[in-house]
Formats: structure tokens, sequence, C-alpha cells
């Protein structure tokens, strides 16, 4: 099995392929600092496909030669985990030293790329360096959809892979299926929160956010509603926090304007005070999705923690993001900015999900070919299995060879 470098993690692994958010038992250590566990979700999930035998962080903040090359020598491989990595503002600290030095293949798993809502995207020259050298250094790179195959292709990098996120397959199953129940069957709703939005992204903030809060009071009326957060501060603290803590949250939103003038009904504080939830483990996600009948909203992967368990999910889409995401998995979604009123009847059709059913197992198939073109050893059905690290390591010789020459 291989040794395996992670590059930019999202928390610490336990139980060989678990994640939880780091020293997180630790609540007072995190909670007025935002992260979002949704990246976990994507860690966790990556760590599930993959054979290795270790795990270990690639520390790009600092430069040290000596423990590069100590890395080279005891690891196969670098993980990118899948995220937004391709936007005009990305930070990569010391990475193109530590790559140069390294000389490792970089698998980029299920990577993506977000514009804003006019469409422009400029990537750093620095940026543009690093995705080069990403790209040679591997058969393909695995992308999360055509959008950011493009942006890609725009820059020269054509051996992209579209593989959409390893959440989708954290349970391993290449004949996943999503049966609708009857609509009058279902009961325990989960409602994924994302109530901070950059106007960068969505065009119309005030319509993002009433058509959120109304989403939350029409399933509320409905359903057993659990609202689901991923690493607000306040939301933190309403779960987390003492009297003293929760109540300083809820004045802190209620001194916001967007929060008063758009989101705030009797629901919504109703909710917030009793049936929110939020967790820095990851497998407690996966947990509570496992008691519902359906999880819809605003988090592609708390979504998409529930589509992968075989759980219903509509995804409401505001940004290239999202709607690239939806458009991967053919996941039945609804436009934020869209006019049209949300019924959630128009989307209860089998018809709908066949649709992600079968574009699930198209995907699922590419995943494996992308793991299995890069050499990389995994857990997928029909995995190549024990002669992987070897070709690996071809692979990597391959990008040794192509930096001596000076083609990096």
């Amino acid at each position: 099995m291989a040794n395996i470098l992670i590059m930019i993690p999202a928390g610490e692994v336990y139980d060989h392929d678990c994640v939880r958010w780091y020293d997180h038992k630790n609540i007072s250590r995190s909670i007025d600092h935002y992260h979002n566990i949704g990246d976990a979700f994507v860690y966790d999930s990556t760590l599930k496909l993959l054979d290795y035998d270790r795990v270990e962080v690639l520390p790009l903040a600092n430069f040290d030669p000596h423990t590069i090359d100590r890395l080279r020598a005891e690891f196969d491989y670098v993980v990118l985990r899948g995220s937004n990595y391709i936007h005009s503002a990305m930070r990569w600290w010391h990475a193109e030293e530590v790559l140069n030095r390294l000389r490792l293949p970089v698998i980029a798993f299920g990577v993506g790329a977000q514009a804003a809502h006019d469409g422009t995207l400029t990537l750093s020259p620095e940026s543009e360096r690093i995705w080069h050298m990403i790209a040679d250094s591997t058969e393909t790179i695995g992308v999360r959809g055509a959008h950011t195959a493009d942006i890609l292709w725009s820059i020269g990098i054509t051996n992209t892979r579209i593989v959409g996120c390893p959440t989708a397959f954290r349970c391993n199953d290449p004949c996943l299926e999503i049966t609708l129940p009857d609509l009058a069957e279902v009961r325990h709703v989960g409602l994924t929160l994302r109530r901070e939005v950059s106007p960068e992204y969505a065009r119309n903030i005030e319509t993002y956010v009433t058509r959120h809060r109304d989403l939350i009071d029409a399933m509320a009326e409905r359903f057993d509603l659990t609202l689901m957060a991923q690493g607000e501060v306040e939301e933190k603290k309403m779960v987390f926090g003492d009297a003293a803590q929760k109540a300083a949250a809820m004045a802190d939103l209620e001194a916001q304007d967007w929060w008063r003038n758009w989101y705030l009904s009797d629901t919504v504080r109703r909710l917030y005070d009793t049936r929110l939830f939020y967790s820095d483990v990851v497998a407690d996600y996966e947990d509570l999705v496992r008691r519902l009948d359906l999880v819809l909203g605003y988090r592609l992967h708390g979504n998409l923690m529930a589509l992968s368990n075989g759980i219903p999910s509509v995804y409401f889409t505001y940004d290239s993001r999202t709607t690239e995401f939806a458009e991967t998995f053919a996941i039945p979604c609804v436009d934020v900015f869209d006019e049209k009123p949300f019924r959630l009847e128009d989307y209860w059709e089998q018809a709908l999900f066949d649709r992600f059913n079968r574009a699930y197992r198209h995907r699922y198939r590419d995943m494996k070919a992308f793991l299995d073109e890069n050499h990389v050893a995994n857990s997928m059905r029909g995995s190549a299995g024990a002669a992987a690290p070897a070709r690996l390591a071809l692979a990597g010789q391959s990008f040794r060879n192509q930096a001596s020459r000076g083609n990096m």
C-alpha cells in the first residue's frame, strides 16, 4: 500500500480514514472562528476511496528543504483535496517551491473553479504555473465538472477528467440509486444552511436570503425539520455555547440588517433555538442524514452527503460552483434567482432522480478510471490492487525526469 501526503487538509484523521476538526472536543478552541466542515466531508470521503498505509500533511506554510527531501523519500504521491482552488484570489503559500523540490505526482481529486456571476475569472501567474506543474505530474487532473475543465483548457491544460466529488462515492457503491418514497411518507427533513454569501458570486443578495427564509418556513410547516449548519460562528454558538454565548450569538445576528429585514421569521428563530444541528465530526453528519427522508438546501457537500447515502436531495443553485455540480451529477435543482415559486411536488418525480442515478454510475466509473489511470491504489470496486504503487513510482520518476529537463 502507498504512503500519501495531503496537500491542504481540512481536519485531523482518526481510525485510518475518518476526519474530524482539529481538537474537536475543545469547543472553545474554534467556537469563535469560521471553518467550513464541508471541506472535511471531502477529505474524509477522499481517504475512504484510497488504499494506503500511511498519511501525512504536506507543509506549505514554510519551505524547509530537509523536510521536503525526507517526504520525497518516504511517500509515494500527493493528494490535493478537492475544493474551490481555481479562482482569482487563491493563495498557495510556498506550494510552488515545495512541489518543485518534492517532485512527486500530485493527484488533484475533484478540484473546481469558481467564477464571479458576470463570468469573469482571472488566475494569477502563480496559479497558472502551479496548475501546469500538477497537470505535468500525472496522467489526468480530476475536475468537478465541465466548467472547471473549460477554465483549465483556457490556460493550456487539456488532460482533465470530470469526476465530480469524492463525497458522492464515499460509500463505495457503484450501483447506488435514489428511489423516491411517496411524498406523504416523508416526515423527517434536513435543510442545509448557507446564509453567508458573496455578492461577487450571488447576483442578488436580497433574493438569495429571502428565498432561504421562505424555504425554511415552508418546509417547517410540512415536516419535522432540522436545520443543518456547516461552520458559521453564530450557529456554532447556538449549538455548543453556554447561555451567555447563545444570547450573544443571537444578538450579533439581530444587529445585522440582512437578518432583521430578509431572513428572520418566527419559524427561523424557533428552529435556531430548538432544531439547529452542527458537529465538528464528519461521521455525525452521516449519522444524521441516514435518519432523514429528504435533505435539501444550499450546501453543496451537505446535500451530497445525503445523496451518497441514498437519501433524496434537491439543490438550490446560486453560483457557477453549485450549478456546475448539479449539472455534473444531474441532480434536481432550483435556481435561487428564478422567479418561479418552489414547490417540492415539482421535483418529487422518479424520472428526475433516475437522471441522477444514471449520471452517478457514469461518474463513479469516471472516478475509478481517474484513480486507475493515475496508478493510485484504491478501494473502489475492481481496483487495480497491489500493482498500483509500483506503477505510481514510475509516474513519479517521469515527473522527476521532466523537472530535470527544465520542462516545468
